[in-house]
């Protein structure tokens, strides 16, 4: 029972194109800067939105297919957990949860047995009378996911689902909701602009961009072979492109880099800030590839220090306390950069 969607959008100047196929238990996740189209096309999902043009159809029902087909929100099979949970302040976490099932006709008694098993599935049996005031960001995460899975959906939708959460509460709430997604039979996308999340919760990764798709695949195979600057960016990797010629490559914004696999035509070459040295002399040795560079800015990055450097190319360089009181770096400082040609990766562009 696949979920085949092709959403197109038009809201002003933005156009959301989007195509969107999913199998049972698969979780597909939605990354983006703001201002994407994660949100239009979530909503496009969820019936609070029609599309412009294509059609969402979950097996063999169609939601959507302008202009003669519409299935309004309340008559899809679909759970949906918000970023602010928007739980009912005035109901308790086990009436939160039986809300959806009452709505859809059935009995209190009925409803709240299953809304308390389903606060046992996810660890809060002991919280079912509190009202969400008295709840964890946590917990009413929890409730909020029960409150989604309770009526069976076919597709589960999940908008930014742990931005809520302190670090401290995050890590675990990610691991809990890792299980409950392994645990459920449907469709599941996630909007999210978390890498870690993505890369945790998901199996296949959809990057937009201007509402277009840019890169889509495992979250490993993206991780590894970033096709855009906000992907390289997302997992951390600098990213070039230009034209290679055996072990050569001329980038497109200057310079060159040697590369330690031969390749011709178009390529995207990408290498971790940790693989970049800095030094204040160029440095001899082993085959490198070095450039001189100029400090633009230096951030603290937990245990490293980032620093952005300007030159052909510009390159991002990760090092220890140390080595920045040891070569006294600061903005303006003239340095030479240093690759190891086996650190830099190429693939076809």
């Amino acid at each position: 029972m696949t979920l085949d969607a092709e959403i197109r959008v038009t809201r002003g100047a933005f156009s959301l194109d989007l195509a969107l196929a999913a199998e049972p238990g698969e979780v597909v996740a939605l990354l983006g800067p703001n201002g994407a189209g994660k949100t239009t096309a979530l909503r496009a999902l969820a019936g609070l939105l029609p599309v412009t043009d294509g059609h969402l159809r979950l097996g063999e029902r169609t939601w959507d297919a302008p202009p003669s087909v519409f299935v309004p929100a309340e008559r899809r099979e679909v759970g949906v957990v918000f970023q602010d949970y928007l739980l009912f302040a005035h109901l308790s976490a086990l009436d939160n949860v039986a809300f959806g099932l009452r709505a859809r006709g059935h009995r209190r008694a009925e409803a709240r047995q299953r809304a308390a098993e389903w606060l046992d599935r996810v660890g809060l049996a002991e919280h079912a009378h509190r009202k969400p005031r008295a709840l964890s960001g946590g917990q009413a995460q929890r409730v909020a996911l029960a409150r989604a899975l309770v009526t069976d959906p076919r597709l589960l939708l999940l908008d930014e689902p742990l931005a809520a959460l302190d670090a401290s509460t995050r890590l675990q709430v990610r691991s809990d909701l890792a299980h409950h997604l392994r645990d459920y039979p449907g469709h599941t996308v996630l909007v999210t602009h978390d890498p870690l999340d993505a890369m945790v919760l998901a199996d296949r990764l959809i990057i937009l961009e201007h509402g277009r798709v840019v890169q889509q695949g495992p979250p490993a195979e993206v991780a590894r072979q970033p096709r855009s600057d906000y992907v390289a960016n997302l997992v951390g990797l600098n990213l070039y492109r230009g034209a290679a010629r055996e072990l050569t490559v001329e980038l497109d914004g200057g310079g060159e880099l040697t590369v330690a696999e031969p390749a011709d035509g178009r390529v995207h070459v990408a290498f971790p800030p940790n693989a970049v040295s800095l030094h204040l002399e160029r440095p001899e040795g082993s085959p490198r590839n070095t450039w001189p560079v100029t400090i633009g800015g230096i951030e603290q990055h937990a245990h490293t220090t980032r620093v952005r450097l300007d030159g052909h190319p510009p390159v991002l360089a990760d090092i220890t306390p140390a080595t920045v009181a040891e070569l006294r770096l600061r903005p303006g400082l003239r340095l030479w950069a240093a690759v190891k040609a086996t650190e830099a990766r190429t693939y076809p562009a």
